[in-house]
């Protein structure tokens, strides 16, 4: 009766993803790419080529990419159930060119196994990190600070229902573990009076449930009405805390770490990687694999990674990926345009970079 039980709330649970995408496809333009114009220009879309997208979202990459060479077999994978449909309506929109994939990096290897997709077969990979627009601006998923909603954070959603959401970390972890979080995923110089901060609410009120709740308790923690992020713009006293959560909450920089090892697998020689990155932790990571400085058995940037257990891998491909190189296709990361940042404010973070598997 249980597995009934459980088996028909996925069913209602994938039905209400389905209607809430389709009303959103016919009312709005959900989420702008990013460097559009440098990802086709660096990938080189051939025809019949097969090409990956890593973090398809709402597929503003991927068709373009369909749109650029004819006959392309576009792999489309993403975590999230809401970009799963968005790639379902897309693969109806080119029968027999797109392949919709459900899951994280990490799940990859049984995904394209189970689609005949072998090492050295692909010809391009792009991979789009953090959240997209549509989780933002989705109030009901929990990672916008300017919208209030559910503390949640779950790139998965509800697709995984064992999973904890940012709430249930507040309320579970010691002031030691909010304190490594904060610090190491949000290089937080505040993590110590926020995390003794998060924990005397839990103790003295109730457990924190929504983002505006978690929003105004840090910023309680800071005597000034807002803070300058790297490049100097204005931004919220807690922008770094819930950029920390939903690293945490996804396992999001070891994701990103093993992702980088998968594309180098699976990419042909010649084959193409285009990343792009929003903060410096990223950034960190995909600079080291394509410059090949990988230090501690692949752990591409120990730092943030060390606060959540490794995904395990073969012996035998870290061996095989410590030996192969890329090349880079530029010489300095390239940064959007000014026009692209006044047409697309959320652009202004990204950091691009490409390169080739050269062995």
């Amino acid at each position: 009766m249980k597995l009934f039980s459980s088996r028909v709330n996925n069913k209602l649970f994938y039905k209400r993803i389905s209607n809430a995408v389709q009303g959103e496809i016919s009312d709005t333009k959900p989420h702008v790419p990013v460097m559009l114009k440098e990802v086709i220009q660096y990938l080189k879309p051939e025809h019949n080529q097969t090409i990956l997208d890593m973090t398809f979202g709402a597929g503003g990459h991927s068709r373009k990419l369909l749109e650029s060479a004819t006959n392309i077999k576009l792999l489309a994978l993403d975590r999230d159930p809401f970009a799963y449909e968005y790639a379902v309506n897309l693969s109806k929109e080119y029968p027999d060119q797109v392949i919709p994939l459900l899951g994280k990096f990490s799940d990859l290897p049984d995904l394209l196994r189970k689609n005949g997709i072998s090492k050295n077969s692909i010809d391009g990979i792009i991979m789009d990190c953090g959240c997209s627009s549509m989780q933002f601006d989705t109030s009901d998923r929990g990672f916008a600070i300017s919208k209030n909603g559910p503390l949640d954070m779950r790139m998965d959603a509800n697709r995984c229902q064992n999973s904890l959401t940012a709430s249930d970390v507040l309320a579970r972890a010691t002031e030691g573990d909010i304190y490594k979080i904060l610090k190491f995923y949000g290089e937080e110089k505040q993590a110590k009076k926020i995390a003794r901060a998060l924990i005397e609410a839990r103790y003295l009120f109730k457990k924190l449930t929504t983002t505006e709740e978690l929003a105004d308790l840090v910023d309680s923690c800071f005597t000034s009405n807002y803070r300058l992020d790297k490049l100097q713009r204005p931004s919220h006293n807690a922008t770094k805390t819930f950029q920390a959560l939903r690293i945490f909450v996804n396992n999001e920089l070891n994701e990103i770490n093993y992702g980088l090892i998968l594309a180098h697998y699976y990419l042909k020689l010649g084959g193409r990687l285009v990343t792009l990155t929003f903060h410096s932790l990223e950034d960190t990571i995909v600079k080291r694999h394509m410059l090949g400085n990988l230090i501690e058995n692949i752990v591409a940037n120990p730092l943030p990674l060390k606060y959540t257990s490794h995904i395990s891998t073969a012996e035998g491909m870290m061996k095989e990926i410590m030996e192969k190189n890329w090349k880079m296709l530029h010489k300095h990361v390239l940064l959007p345009t000014d026009e692209e940042i006044e047409d697309n404010p959320r652009s202004r973070s990204v950091k691009f970079r490409a390169a080739v598997k050269i062995k």
